[in-house]
Parts: C-alpha cells; structure tokens; sequence
C-alpha cells in the first residue's frame, strides 16, 4: 500500500512539475493563441487562462485575451460597413464610373454654437475602357460660418500618429459660395475635389485615410474609415 502511494505521489508531482515547465518555457502570446484555437467565447478563454499555475502569466494572457476581443470587434466593424458600402456605391451602366456614398461629419470648431465644421465627402471613381486602369477622386464639401471663405489650397496625408508632414498635394477648387450672411458672417460652401490613384488607395485600405486639407488660416482633417474603402474597392476593383 506503502509503495502504491509512493508511486502515486511521484507520478503527480511529474504532472506537475510538467505543467510548470510548459508554462515556463511557452510565452503568453503562445498560450493565447492556444486558447483562441478552441473556438470558445472571451468568457470560457478567460476561464481557460485561470487554469494556469503562475498569476503572472494569467495576467498576461488575460490582457492578450482581451486585445483579440476588442479587435475582433473593431474588425467585425468594418466588415459590417465595408458590407453596406459596397451595396451603396452606385456604378454606371457601361460600369466604367463609381460613386460611393456620402459620408457627413460635424465637428466643433470654437466655443460659439455657431463654431461648427460640417463635412461631407464620397470618393469617384472612373476605369479607362483601353488600359483598364482605375483613377479615383475625394469630392470634399465644407460648410462654416466664417467672416469670409478659407480659400483651400493643398491636402496633406496624415499617418496613424495623427502627424502631418508629408508633401502636399494640389487640389481643385470647384465652387465656394455663401448663403445666410448676417452681420459679418456667412455660411461659407467650399467644394474641393483631390486626385486620388488606385495603388494609393489600396496601401490604406488596411487603416484607413487620413487627410489634412490646407487653408491660408485654417485646416480641416477628413477621416476615411477602413470599412468605406474596403466596400468602395470591393465594388470598383
């Protein structure tokens, strides 16, 4: 009986000794990605990662665990709006012209209510019957109230650290109008279109477009979500 104990403990403290070793020896990002392959809900890995021997690792592969669930959400996201604007862009019989949906946002610009930006933007496309190749416009519309217009004059691609610095890019000017003055300020419309290459989409379709456009006194920064040029490129590629 002595002896079947003896060999009972031994053989569980082998079990043991080999869970810690495994620990050990395998990273958190290891083990994360062990648990993901179950195809459990956040709340079972969570468990699963309880079952761990060192609360160090536990912690670590609980904050891993949590990163993947908040990027499945962002990425279930964009597959969601990237699935509606494919449905909205609209395509010409001959399916050599695109137009994707209107995007609209209003952003305060100062502490008056009237201190308000609204931006409305889609992005055109157009393929070459010949060539086959794909040109694309951003076709931008500011409104503000302002003592007089801003007069934009170049757009600058932003990087994901919200920094600026990259060449400009000329842009064309189509109306700037005013409407509503009172006193000495008007609700200024100024519509701009900029030229917009097939490639250069494509390199951020991944994160989205970010981009600055330059006034005299003023800029305004236009945000291309991830989902819009993944719908528009599905329908126009």
């Amino acid at each position: 009986m002595t002896k079947i104990f003896t060999i009972l403990l031994i053989t569980l403290i082998s079990i043991g000794c080999s869970s810690l070793k495994l620990e050990s020896v395998s990273s958190s990002e290891e083990i994360t990605e062990q648990i993901l392959d179950l195809g459990l809900s956040h709340e079972e890995n969570i468990v699963e990662a309880g079952k761990l021997k060192n609360p160090s690792l536990i912690k670590a592969v609980n904050l891993l665990l949590m990163k993947a669930r908040d990027e499945k959400v962002i990425a279930d996201a964009d597959f969601k709006e990237a699935t509606k604007v494919s449905d909205m862009v609209k395509m010409s019989d001959s399916g050599l012209d695109f137009i994707g949906p209107k995007v609209t946002n209003v952003s305060k610009t100062g502490i008056l209510d009237t201190d308000l930006e609204h931006q409305d933007f889609y992005l055109i496309g157009s393929k070459d019957s010949d060539s086959g190749l794909i040109s694309h416009k951003l076709n931008l519309s500011i409104k503000h109230n302002s003592l007089k217009k801003r007069d934009y004059l170049s757009a600058t691609l932003c990087d994901k650290w919200n920094n600026c610095n990259n060449e400009d890019e000329m842009i064309e000017v189509i109306s700037a109008r005013a409407t509503n003055c009172s006193g000495t300020t008007c609700d200024f419309i100024e519509t701009i279109e900029l030229d917009l290459s097939d490639n250069f989409l494509k390199s951020q379709m991944n994160t989205g477009l970010m981009l600055r456009f330059n006034a005299k006194k003023k800029a305004s920064k236009v945000k291309v979500s991830k989902g819009y040029l993944m719908g528009y490129l599905t329908v126009t590629n």
